[in-house]
């Protein structure tokens, strides 16, 4: 598991404050008090998902794609999702162990059963209500 979600909710709620105009990654960096270069490359990420605009130039910086509203954060999971959600062992188990040669058929099975349950519940909550929590 990585942080990744969490930055990439933590820049779309900023860019979907209703005040929000463009944002530079300096600022939102400055926001989620993380290094710009980690911010610009998830940025990067969530304009090449249709999520976020850029506009270049002195006046330049970023804004959401489209409407608060119609980005589910199930949109934003599937972004930045890489791996299975509980992570993956390096080693590879003995396979002449019982339970060795079948783990990771046993394991992928319910991670996948873990993040469809997830990717539903995010399906339920748009960007616009997520964002409405904050004062």
């Amino acid at each position: 598991m990585n942080g990744r979600f969490q930055i990439a909710m933590h820049i779309l709620t900023l860019l979907a404050k209703p005040e929000s105009e463009l944002l530079s990654s300096e600022y939102i960096a400055g926001s989620i008090n993380a290094n710009p270069a980690l911010i610009r490359k998830e940025i990067s990420n969530l304009r090449n998902h249709g999520l976020i605009n850029s506009k270049e130039g002195s006046n330049g910086g970023y804004a959401l794609a489209k409407p608060a509203e119609q980005i589910l954060l199930a949109d934003v999971y599937q972004a930045i999702k890489q791996d299975s959600i509980l992570g993956q062992a390096k080693n590879r188990p003995n396979p002449a162990c019982p339970v060795g040669r079948q783990i990771n058929q046993h394991l992928d099975a319910l991670y996948l059963e873990i993040d469809d349950v997830l990717a539903k519940k995010l399906g339920t909550i748009n960007l616009c209500e997520f964002r409405d929590q904050f004062d």
